[in-house]
């Protein structure tokens, strides 16, 4: 029986053992481990999530939305492993609520070649956020991993482009938290 979502973090994310970063990381049951960890709780029945961009996306994307996952396929692998769909989901509004200076060149320099993210953050708006959840893709057998990456990064593309306005606006996502701004959908 599925009883909550667990959340996987690459085993890179700092979690120094007095930080309370990895208090946060424990309250919100973020696993670090393996392919072989995730294949087993997916079998276990509970949900995982996974963001295949990860820091590099969550740094460096902007208000045009970006999919920043690059070759990466290892959470498609994951599902053919343990035999279960991936639902595509995606959060209206993200990029305007946490804005980053991902974009100087020197900061994706230093993260690229020393795996440090130290990009600023600003922000903290209180934008209306929405998250819209795909069409599950389903199991196929005889479906190659990159195959399967690249069905979930168009299922992806396709939520973005359904219900984000591109660019992203901090102003007009502060003020779609009103009635006059709701959103058509």
């Amino acid at each position: 029986m599925l009883d909550y979502v667990l959340l996987f973090g690459k085993s890179g994310i700092p979690s120094a053992p007095c930080s309370g970063f990895k208090l946060l990381l424990d309250v919100l049951n973020v696993v670090h481990g393996s392919q072989e960890e995730c294949i087993k709780a997916l079998k276990n029945g509970h949900l995982l999530a996974i963001a295949p961009g990860g820091v590099r996306e969550a740094l460096f994307s902007n208000e045009n939305y970006p999919i920043l996952w690059g070759n990466r396929k290892g959470f498609a692998q994951v599902a053919i492993d343990a035999k279960v769909p991936i639902i595509p989901m995606f959060t209206q509004n993200l990029r305007e609520g946490i804005r980053t200076l991902g974009g100087l060149r020197l900061l994706r320099m230093i993260y690229e070649n020393f795996r440090l993210p130290i990009v600023p953050l600003y922000g903290n708006f209180p934008v209306k956020l929405r998250t819209y959840i795909g069409d599950p893709i389903p199991y196929e057998p005889n479906v190659t991993a990159a195959e399967l990456a690249e069905k979930a990064k168009n299922a992806v593309q396709s939520l973005i482009d359904k219900h984000q306005k591109i660019p992203g606006n901090v102003f007009r996502a502060l003020m779609e938290r009103f009635d006059i701004w709701k959103k058509k959908d």
